[in-house]
């Protein structure tokens, strides 16, 4: 696995430092639930791994804020985010890729956990299935669409996973409901897909920020017929490739 080319010694004293502080503050929101513990152990391992490869963004206020959120209310997908690790050591070169991941607030990877070919994964700061990142559409899906998976995950908190994948179970009902009624004419898989995946909320942001709505993959005239919010391609400094001052807040991403 390809990682950061840079001293080790620099390398080992921000593993260090912020594994102690994601350990901390892990620890502090453990305590009232009775996890101290377990919430230390994840605070510490996403911070060591974050630090010894050196992803947060410490120049900017984000860089600050992700490493937080990674450590507080982000804990629970920060917590899945660790099985997103050993999938992607264990499946093996090519691995990390570090130009999209340090001081990107996020960790990539070009293959790992991938349940469906071809589609990337988000997990916490953790993306998996990035594949051949030399593609400027590939690398643009994680820039500008994994990446607010991300902070969807950091802001939303315990609540992402539930509201994801409650929108997922309701949405293949009502997909399902919707084919045999009104869309017998289309594939039911595609009826069924539209509604739980594409029409989920969370990806409707996610593909409108990667200015790729409507998706190839939704049925046509179905569901959410605009995008939600503009692209980041449209308020990103081209100079710098960072989202410009007058476009506010640098979250949600």
């Amino acid at each position: 696995m390809s990682e950061p080319k840079r001293p080790a010694r620099a390398a080992a004293v921000e593993a260090a430092a912020v594994a102690s502080g994601g350990g901390a503050l892990a620890a502090l929101v453990g305590w009232p639930l009775g996890i101290a513990l377990p919430a230390a152990a994840v605070g510490a391992a996403n911070g060591a791994l974050g630090g010894w490869r050196g992803i947060y963004e410490w120049r900017r206020a984000r860089g600050w804020l992700a490493a937080s959120l990674d450590s507080t209310w982000g804990l629970p997908m920060t917590t899945a985010s660790l099985f997103a690790h050993v999938a992607g050591r264990i499946r093996g070169e090519p691995g990390f890729v570090p130009d999209l991941s340090v001081r990107q607030n996020r960790h990539v990877y070009r293959r790992g956990f991938q349940p469906r070919g071809g589609f990337a994964i988000t997990l916490g700061n953790v993306i998996n299935g990035a594949g051949d990142v030399s593609r400027p559409r590939r690398r643009r899906l994680i820039t500008d669409h994994e990446d607010v998976h991300c902070w969807q995950a950091r802001w939303w908190g315990p609540l992402f996973p539930v509201l994801y994948v409650g929108w997922a179970a309701a949405g293949a009902v009502g997909g399902a409901a919707i084919w045999l009624t009104r869309r017998r004419s289309e594939r039911f898989g595609k009826v069924v897909e539209s509604s739980a995946y594409y029409l989920n909320p969370f990806e409707w942001w996610a593909y409108s920020r990667d200015d790729h709505w409507p998706p190839g993959g939704k049925i046509v005239d179905f569901g959410w017929a605009r995008p939600c919010c503009r692209p980041l391609a449209a308020v990103r400094n081209p100079e710098t490739g960072r989202r410009s001052r007058s476009a506010g807040s640098p979250v949600p991403r």
